[in-house]
C-alpha cells in the first residue's frame, strides 16, 4: 500500500503538469477526498495514513510536515518523484481530481467543515479551537459510501 506522501507527490505532479499551482491546504483536502472516496467505494484505504481534524479541515500530518515550508504559497517542489502506483489507484486519484481539483482550497476546506467525519472528530469544539483528534476511517467509509449511494440514486431518478 502506498504512503500518503507518494499519493501527494502524484497529486502535486498532476497539478504541475497542468501549470496549476497547488498549496499544502488544497493538497490536504484532495488527499482526504482521495482516501474518503476510496474507503466509500472500495471499502479499504487508498494509502497508508490517517487524518486529524484541524481547524482548516482534515490534515495528514506526514504530508503536512513535508510541505510545511511552503506555508500558504504554492508548492513548487522540483518535479516530485512519482513512483509507480497501481493503475486502478491512479484512475481513482484522477477521478477525484477531476471532480474536486478545480475547487479552491478555501471551498474544499468549507466543504469538509460540513461533513460528518470532520464534525464528528471535532465534537463540540469551537470552529477555531485546536484539535488533534484522528478522523475515524469507519466514519469516512460510511459517509462516503452514503454519498456514493445518494449520487447513484440521483443519476437513476
Amino acid at each position: 500500500m502506498p504512503t500518503a506522501n507518494r499519493v501527494a507527490s502524484y497529486i502535486i505532479r498532476w497539478f504541475q503538469d497542468r501549470e496549476d499551482p497547488i498549496t499544502n491546504l488544497k493538497l490536504q483536502k484532495l488527499l482526504y477526498y482521495v482516501q474518503g472516496w476510496h474507503l466509500g467505494l472500495k471499502g479499504r484505504p487508498a494509502f497508508d495514513g490517517r487524518f486529524v481534524a484541524w481547524v482548516h479541515g482534515p490534515v495528514n500530518l506526514d504530508v503536512y510536515h513535508e510541505y510545511k515550508p511552503y506555508r500558504w504559497s504554492a508548492v513548487d517542489a522540483e518535479e516530485p518523484e512519482v513512483l509507480d502506483l497501481d493503475p486502478d489507484l491512479v484512475a481513482h486519484i484522477e477521478s477525484v481530481l477531476d471532480v474536486y481539483g478545480g475547487d479552491s482550497a478555501v471551498s474544499l476546506e468549507q466543504r469538509t467543515h460540513t461533513e460528518e467525519p470532520w464534525l464528528e472528530a471535532r465534537g463540540n469544539l469551537p470552529p477555531d479551537a485546536d484539535c488533534r483528534k484522528t478522523i475515524s476511517e469507519e466514519t469516512m467509509t460510511s459517509f462516503f459510501k452514503s454519498q456514493a449511494k445518494d449520487a447513484e440514486a440521483d443519476s437513476e431518478g
